[in-house]
């Protein structure tokens, strides 16, 4: 709800619709100029997002850098990027990407694939997704939250999991809604601006189509990782 008063000589727009997104603030005072704010700190940004001012009036690291991710996810929307809560590992040079929650175990099994493949965890948390040419990359972000992993490098995806917990080990590929609902849940929509949303909806269809998707429910051990190397690379 926005209210106007004017006189005259001065114009005052009085806006009291804020939206909460990803635990941030979304203040749409100009159409297509969104300022976001997270608690003490706030984002602005020009109408095609490659300019933009971050001012902190606390000096918050971590307010500061959860603005940073909006403003960098967005920005490379444009550039086929999109960005996901995920784990990513390297199996000699096939990347896999495990999808979920905060707490569902995704740092967990790239480390048994560290430990008993000898994978390389490039992120434990936050990862990128880019498209170049006809492929699909998995690629390290600054973002790696509780995780201690976060490598400045990628790897062709291979597959994409979803992770679920469970006291027995069991792998499906995952198909048609449910494919589509599964990952989306594990993907950030710059719903702030149209053009981004539009971009990573596109990307993401196209995603869909290229790689497989799964959906492993498991226990953390040694038997989860067999498990999905039989499925995805047949061995």
């Amino acid at each position: 709800m926005c209210k106007q008063i004017k006189t005259a000589n001065l114009g005052i727009s009085i806006s009291e619709q804020i939206n909460m997104v990803y635990g941030l603030d979304i203040i749409e005072n100009q159409p297509g100029k969104p300022v976001l704010k997270a608690n003490n700190s706030l984002l602005c940004v020009n109408p095609h997002w490659t300019e933009a001012k971050i001012t902190s009036f606390d000096g918050n690291k971590g307010d500061i850098y959860k603005l940073l991710n909006a403003l960098i996810m967005t920005h490379l929307s444009a550039y086929q990027t999109i960005e996901a809560h995920a784990s990513l590992i390297d199996v000699g040079g096939k990347g896999l990407m495990y999808l979920g929650p905060s707490g569902i175990g995704k740092t967990t099994q790239a480390e048994l694939w560290g430990k008993y493949r000898n994978a390389t965890i490039i992120n434990g948390d936050m990862v990128f997704i880019k498209k170049e040419g006809n492929r699909f990359y998995g690629c390290g972000s600054p973002w790696h939250g509780s995780s201690s992993y976060c490598l400045n490098r990628k790897v062709p995806l291979y597959a994409l999991i979803v992770l679920k917990q469970s006291k027995e080990n069991s792998i499906r590929r995952l198909t048609g809604f449910e494919m589509v609902s599964e990952v989306m849940n594990s993907v950030f929509f710059p719903t702030w601006y149209e053009k981004g949303h539009e971009a990573v909806c596109k990307i993401l269809d196209t995603l869909l189509q290229s790689l497989p998707i799964y959906e492993l429910s498991c226990y953390p051990d040694e038997n989860s990782v067999k498990l999905t190397e039989e499925a995805i690379f047949g061995r």
